[in-house]
């Protein structure tokens, strides 16, 4: 399982790609200045700071006891990305309102389209980052030799 300097690896790396790649593709999609959309960005690249610590913590937990391992395979990396971004809906539609002076239908279009890029994106970048930064292999105890 991953340790906490890991984890936190993992979170600032996938916010500061999020970050670069919507705040200028997002002011540009949804006609929204630069400095509100990275505000908003950045509000949301907090709150999903902390949800991503949260929920692959437990994740990983989950994984380890129903499995026996925290590899995830091409469904559960699927599962993975699903459930994480439909828990971030619940909180960011609300927030996208309340700063950007929308309705919450307005804000909860506009967070689909970013959940759409955020599903593709978490799952290309935690697959990435599984291949930059390996888990180590359990370690299995030694077999019994007969004597």
């Amino acid at each position: 399982m991953r340790g906490t300097a890991d984890r936190i690896r993992h979170v600032i790396s996938f916010e500061i790609v999020a970050l670069s790649i919507i705040t200028p593709l997002g002011a540009w999609v949804f006609g929204v200045p630069m400095l509100d959309m990275g505000a908003v960005g950045a509000g949301a690249a907090l709150i999903a700071a902390g949800w991503n610590y949260v929920f692959n913590l437990g994740f990983d937990h989950a994984l380890a006891r129903l499995r026996g391992s925290v590899r995830k395979t091409l469904a559960l990396r699927v599962l993975h990305a699903l459930l994480f971004e439909a828990g971030l809906v619940l909180v960011l539609v609300p927030f996208v309102a309340w700063y950007l002076g929308v309705g919450l239908y307005e804000a909860f279009l506009m967070d689909l389209a970013l959940t759409v890029f955020f599903l593709v994106y978490a799952f290309l970048f935690n697959w990435a980052y599984d291949a930059l930064f390996p888990l180590p292999e359990p370690q299995r105890p030694a077999a019994a030799v007969p004597r």
